[in-house]
């Protein structure tokens, strides 16, 4: 009899703990989406608050990034050759996009960095050019992507998609004289957000 009481006991407190664990996985990931949440509503929310690298997204930027710089290669050093990327989606269709830049001076000029924005497949939506990081990503949208703005030359600039593609180049576009929306969310925020590097 004490060896099923036992048994039972044990059964019972497995379950317990095993149900704590889930509840404790819960709340943490409650904790996240609060804290984010609390963040855009003040407009500090960033796209490496929540985001989770993932070896294979790393792998295909890598991939991409050698056949699209393929007459690059050659003349860059090894020191030249990392890239950041943060995924969102950016039109809704629960598949992230990949913005992709660079902060070395074979990528870097005077006016700013470039960079790509990539599908979820690799390809390219759009390489951009003279930009300052962040970009920030916002909730008005054309062609159902949303807008971006890109700072470049100390001005704000508002890019559309058209036709499948925003504008590569940031700063022959409209200015965007307003501050930055608050629900905006930046991406690619190199400097204070300490985003890892990758090689390739």
């Amino acid at each position: 009899m004490k060896s099923k009481i036992l048994i039972v006991w044990v059964v019972a407190l497995l379950y317990g703990c095993q149900n704590k664990d889930k509840t404790n996985s819960k709340n943490i990931i409650k904790a996240i989406v609060e804290d984010t949440l609390s963040k855009t509503a003040v407009g500090t929310a960033a796209v490496s608050d929540t985001l989770v690298k993932d070896d294979k997204v790393v792998e295909l930027i890598r991939k991409q990034l050698k056949v699209l710089l393929k007459d690059d290669l050659a003349a860059m050093t090894k020191e030249e050759r990392f890239f950041y990327y943060e995924a969102l989606d950016l039109n809704n269709d629960k598949k992230d996009e990949y913005f992709v830049g660079f902060s070395n001076p074979y990528f870097c000029g005077s006016g700013g960095c470039s960079g790509y924005i990539l599908n979820n497949d690799g390809s390219v939506i759009n390489k951009f050019t003279v930009t300052d990081f962040p970009i920030y990503v916002t909730t008005s949208s054309s062609e159902n992507f949303y807008d971006l703005i890109f700072e470049t030359g100390g001005k704000f600039h508002l890019l559309k998609m058209k036709n499948g593609k925003y504008p590569s180049n940031p700063s022959v576009q409209e200015n965007w004289k307003a501050e930055v929306p608050k629900e905006s969310v930046s991406v690619l925020n190199i400097q204070e957000d300490k985003i890892k590097k990758y090689s390739f």
